[in-house]
């Protein structure tokens, strides 16, 4: 499969890595230009290119950046873009710590729905709730007890199911977690997140899961703050 990266960052860098030795291709960007990249490209054979060209590469984009750098993505990011390409939004709003307040969100929007609506395109909302360390690290073959489960939200089956089935390849146990509209049960401060639960586990706490946010994940009039000293 030809997937573009749009984001170096900790799951940017570790998706790359881990989709390259799978053996897909790979086609990475960040806000800083595709010669920063050579490091990350030279030892996982991805190829560095712009955001626009990840874009545009093939079968799969996957989203990977700060939630408030969407607004500073190219407005033309996916003009062209057939409609089979499936977007991956891995994205978390953090108000407090680094993205400031995004008024929709606070005022009930989903986050990836946000994210969708400042694309232009439906995204799944996938890999959001683990830590890039254990992503990298914890994967398991197929049936492996405690195996780490991770939720998949969207709205078109054949998009979601691509991503379940990458989630398998990864080593994790893919759970659909429905609709793109119940994606604030994986968002932050819910049950699953970062909480390396099994299957069963990750299905029960996106049941437990209550729509209000908690006010570490709200933004205040300060916000943001930075991770040491939130706002």
């Amino acid at each position: 499969m030809k997937i573009g990266i749009i984001g170096a960052g900790n799951i940017g860098g570790t998706l790359t890595r881990r989709f390259c030795e799978l053996g897909h291709d790979v086609y990475v960007a960040n806000s800083r230009g595709p010669e920063t990249l050579e490091g990350l490209a030279k030892v996982t054979g991805a190829k560095p290119v712009t955001a626009k060209e990840a874009a545009h590469s093939g079968d799969l984009v996957v989203v990977t950046i700060p939630e408030r750098a969407i607004m500073d993505l190219p407005d033309d990011l996916f003009d062209g873009v057939s409609d089979d390409v499936v977007v991956v939004d891995t994205c978390n709003y953090y108000p407090r710590q680094r993205d400031g307040r995004i008024e929709a969100i606070e005022e009930g929007m989903t986050e990836s729905g946000w994210v969708a609506q400042q694309l232009g395109r439906p995204v799944v909302k996938a890999f959001n709730n683990i830590q890039a360390d254990h992503l990298m690290n914890r994967a398991k073959p197929e049936h492996a007890r405690h195996r780490i489960a991770l939720p998949v939200a969207g709205d078109r089956p054949r998009d979601k199911q691509i991503v379940m089935d990458l989630v398998n390849q990864l080593g994790f146990d893919p759970v659909d977690a429905g609709s793109l509209d119940d994606s604030w049960r994986q968002q932050p401060g819910t049950p699953v997140y970062v909480a390396d639960l099994d299957a069963k586990g990750v299905r029960d706490a996106l049941e437990e899961a209550e729509r209000e946010r908690e006010p570490a994940f709200s933004g205040t009039e300060a916000s943001p703050g930075t991770f040491v000293h939130p706002a």
